[in-house]
């Protein structure tokens, strides 16, 4: 089992990053292939080794604690790691446990590929199996579960003038960027990342 990689980012797409690794380019799927792209030194990606009848895959993740909760919601029937990394990709790792240990259904049917029924399923079989995780979940509830997010122009969120300008070395022109936001804006949260916010509008692109 490849248990994580350690080597520098070759490359970056919406849904993988590769990691070259003394020569060799490991394809690693992520929740958000952007929170590797923040550095020129090595990155670490603690990986989990996904083995099926016509695929060989790694999903990667930023941190231990990550990678514990994937393979946690990987044991739950019906939770495959498409539907898993999905759910890392549209809720923090934290928000996720919360929403569970407190039983959320709200919260979790929001996230991608997560219907009622699969939420209850998540509750029944995990609710008491993520202390051991490891997140820091004394953290502010609220700034986790916001009901309706906040829709702010590009001037008010303190994320968006620096993940547009990133998008814009990408090669993205300005009214496309205008765009995206225009479409986004429904959706994105007072506190969203540059990560985030890059990913959002990256999906957003690609649909144009």
């Amino acid at each position: 089992m490849i248990d994580f990689l350690r080597g520098q980012v070759a490359h970056l797409e919406t849904e993988y990053v590769i990691i070259d690794v003394n020569g060799i380019g490991y394809r690693v799927y992520c929740p958000n292939p952007y929170v590797f792209a923040k550095s020129n030194e090595p990155v670490t990606v603690y990986t989990h080794h996904h083995v099926r009848e016509d695929a060989i895959l790694l999903y990667g993740f930023s941190s231990r604690q990550e990678q514990k909760l994937f393979r946690r919601l990987i044991d739950v029937n019906g939770i495959g790691p498409k539907v898993a990394l999905g759910m890392l990709a549209g809720g923090k790792p934290e928000a996720v446990v919360i929403a569970i240990q407190q039983e959320n259904l709200a919260f979790l049917t929001k996230l991608p590929g997560i219907g009622k029924k699969t939420a209850q399923r998540l509750v029944l079989d995990l609710k008491d199996k993520l202390d051991s995780i490891g997140l820091d979940l004394n953290i502010t509830v609220q700034s986790l579960f916001l009901d309706t997010p906040t829709v702010v122009s590009d001037e008010e969120h303190p994320a968006w003038s620096e993940a547009r300008e990133a998008l814009k070395a990408l090669g993205y022109r300005d009214n496309e960027l205008d765009h995206a936001w225009h479409e986004l804006q429904h959706r994105v949260y007072a506190d969203e990342s540059v990560d985030s916010l890059m990913k959002k509008a990256l999906q957003q692109l690609f649909k144009a």
